[in-house]
C-alpha cells in the first residue's frame, strides 16, 4: 500500500532532502533529486557514492529517515518495490531477474499473463505482444519462443527493457545496463534507451561508464559519498568534467 499526502506539479519526480543512515554510516545526506517528464538522466559516482540507496528509496525498497518523495506531482511513500511497479516505476538490474529456461514471451508476462476467457494461457496474444514489444525498442528476433538462456547478453538486456515498455512504465531504471556487454550490444542498449523516450518513457540511467552514459542522458545528477556534487546538463559538461566532480569531491 501507498500513501498519496499532497500535491505539486512540475516533475515527474522530485525527492528532496532525502537523508538514510545505516547504524552509524550516512548513506545519504540532503539529497535533492528530480527527474524530467520523458528525460534521460545519468545517475553517476563512484562505488559508495550513494547511488543505490538513493534509487532504493524512490523504488520502495528503503523508506528515507528524512525528507520527501513526489510522483507525477503527488508526494507518496511506497511501502515496497510493489508499490512502485503499481505506479509506473519499473527497474532493471544487472542480473536482470530473467528465467534463462523460458521462453522470451514467457518472460515478457512473467507474472502477468494473458489468459483466454477459460482460463488458459494465451500462448498466441502473449507472442504476438511480445514481438511488438521488442520491436517497439528496435530488437528484431526471430521467435518469441526462443529460450532466453540463448541469447546474448545484450538481447536479454532488451528483453527486460522491453517487458517494462509492454507494461506502460512511466519511469525506468536501468541499473549498469552495460556493464560487461560487447561494443556491439552496448550500442544496441543504449539504442533501447532512445527508443524508451521515444515512447514518452523517462529513464534513469545508473552506471560508472561515462562514455556510455554521455552518449544518450540529457542531464546528469552525480553523488559523492551520500552527497549530490553535480547536476548539470549535457550541454554544459563534458565525459572529462564529470569524471573530474566524481575524482575531486
Amino acid at each position: 500500500m501507498f500513501l498519496i499526502m499532497s500535491e505539486t506539479k512540475g516533475k515527474l519526480v522530485r525527492m528532496i532532502g532525502i537523508s538514510k543512515w545505516f547504524g552509524g554510516v550516512h548513506a545519504l545526506s540532503d539529497v535533492d533529486f528530480e527527474v524530467d517528464y520523458n528525460e534521460i538522466l545519468g545517475l553517476v559516482g563512484d562505488n559508495g557514492a550513494g547511488k543505490s540507496t538513493l534509487i532504493k528509496i524512490l523504488t520502495g525498497y528503503y523508506a528515507p529517515d528524512k525528507g520527501d518523495i513526489y510522483f507525477e506531482g503527488k508526494r507518496i511513500s511506497f511501502a515496497s518495490p510493489a508499490d512502485a511497479r503499481r505506479q509506473g516505476i519499473e527497474t532493471v538490474y544487472q542480473e536482470q531477474a530473467l528465467a534463462p529456461d523460458m521462453s522470451i514471451s514467457r518472460n515478457v508476462f512473467m507474472g502477468k499473463e494473458l489468459t483466454t476467457k477459460f482460463g488458459f494461457l494465451n500462448m498466441k496474444k502473449m507472442n504476438e505482444e511480445c514481438m511488438k514489444a521488442l520491436e517497439g525498442i528496435g530488437l528484431h528476433l526471430r521467435s518469441p519462443s526462443a529460450i532466453v538462456g540463448t541469447l546474448s547478453g545484450g538481447q536479454r538486456q532488451g528483453v527486460a527493457i522491453a517487458r517494462v515498455l509492454y507494461f506502460k512504465a512511466k519511469l525506468v531504471v536501468l541499473d549498469e545496463p552495460t556493464i560487461a556487454l560487447s561494443v556491439k550490444e552496448v550500442r544496441q542498449i543504449l539504442k533501447f534507451i532512445e527508443n524508451l523516450k521515444k515512447e514518452g518513457i523517462s529513464v534513469i540511467f545508473i552506471t560508472h561508464n561515462f562514455y556510455h552514459v554521455h552518449a544518450v542522458a540529457d542531464r546528469f545528477i552525480v553523488l559523492s559519498h551520500g552527497q549530490k556534487v553535480g547536476d548539470v546538463l549535457k550541454k554544459d559538461t563534458s565525459i572529462d568534467k564529470l569524471s573530474e566532480l566524481v575524482v575531486s569531491a
